[in-house]
């Protein structure tokens, strides 16, 4: 199987225009267009692990986060990176990186954590703005359903949890056709005025070209007249962290102690308890102290997050609870995502999930 095929279902899953500017997803190591036969899953795509895919002769690694975030001038091995770097492509092996566009989505990163503590009712806890746009145009009343079909077909229209959305009005548009034109309606050289809906759909921004092109391949008309405009509204589905609720109430320090079996971690640093029992969680895979005002503005009984340093803690301020799990414990689960999306997309393609424990940081 190519490695482009791979990459274009986790593209799918999390595009690539949803990463964050300072970030470096994608295809870091490798030709697209190679063809492999497996792929190792893991967190971070260290020496050790492009060992492991050796061994197990996996063309691919897919690693949560980047093995090259900064500009590399040189090539000669002189720190873990470059080691990382040369072992891989010396032994034909690709590394692909799914970042903070797996943060960002619905069904990614937080969503798994969610699962493992067992929240429900989920909602992005800081949806993002400025990655929708919409479109508007022009079109005969009798083909205006068969083009907004293709539309959805083609990923517009949706706005959470509903899809197939659009909105139209009928007007009367006008034109002349001249002599080198082949009008769908009307006669050359005369004024001619047609009933039209004008229609309008919602569609992320990284979508744009594919509906551009639907729209002009099921259009009749020679020139079709729209516009894609820039809109600020909050999109659900994609942001910052998530918001979740337990099934039930429960005593908080019970609920602290339940995250070291859930996720997997030695150590929960934490803030006081503020409640008998707690109900309303939030959390953040990797580093999310920027994100206690939101935790705090959805009135979460808990923010749970990696990386927060002493001073941070108190910002805590008797408000909410803040419990640091481990950045690495945290989003260890993300490797199991990845293999499950692709087990449920592309059955019959190996998948490993890399038996190295690449968190550099050790507890006693």
């Amino acid at each position: 199987m190519k490695i482009s095929t791979i990459m274009n279902q986790l593209e799918v899953l999390a595009p690539i225009s949803l990463q964050e500017s300072y970030d470096n997803s994608g295809l870091l190591v490798g030709d697209r267009n190679a063809d492999i036969d497996s792929a190792l899953l893991c967190l971070d795509s260290i020496e050790e692990v492009i060992e492991e895919a050796i061994e197990r002769k996996c063309g691919l690694v897919i690693a949560h986060h980047p093995i090259v975030f900064s500009g590399i001038k040189s090539l000669t091995g002189k720190n873990y990176i470059e080691r990382t770097l040369l072992k891989a492509i010396k032994n034909d092996i690709a590394i692909y990186a799914i970042h903070t566009n797996l943060d960002n989505v619905k069904n990614g990163v937080n969503k798994k954590m969610a699962e493992k503590i067992g929240l429900k009712n989920l909602q992005i806890l800081n949806p993002k703005s400025g990655n929708l746009q919409k479109m508007v145009f022009f079109c005969p009343i009798s083909v205006s359903e068969k083009i907004k079909i293709a539309l959805f077909k083609a990923g517009g229209g949706t706005i959470g949890d509903y899809d197939c959305c659009s909105f139209s009005v009928e007007g009367k548009g006008s034109f002349r056709a001249g002599e080198n034109t082949n009008p769908y309606v009307g006669k050359k050289g005369e004024i001619h005025l047609e009933k039209e809906h004008r229609i309008e759909l919602i569609f992320p921004s990284y979508l744009k070209l594919q509906l551009i092109s639907a729209l002009q391949v099921n259009h009749p008309c020679e020139e079709v007249a729209y516009d894609v405009y820039n809109i600020e509204n909050k999109w659900t589905e994609v942001g910052s962290g998530m918001l979740g609720e337990l099934v039930e109430p429960i005593e908080t320090l019970e609920f602290l102690d339940s995250l070291k079996v859930n996720l997997g971690t030695d150590c929960v640093r934490h803030t006081n308890k503020l409640k008998d029992r707690v109900k309303r969680i939030a959390i953040c895979g990797g580093s999310g102290s920027f994100l206690l005002n939101a935790a705090l503005a959805k009135r979460a009984d808990v923010f749970i997050t990696g990386d927060y340093k002493y001073h941070q803690f108190f910002d805590a301020d008797g408000k909410i609870v803040i419990a640091d799990v481990g950045h690495f414990e945290s989003e260890q689960h993300t490797p199991e995502l990845i293999q499950e999306f692709l087990h449920e997309k592309i059955p019959n393609f190996a998948t490993y999930l890399s038996k190295v424990n690449t968190n550099p940081i050790n507890y006693r």
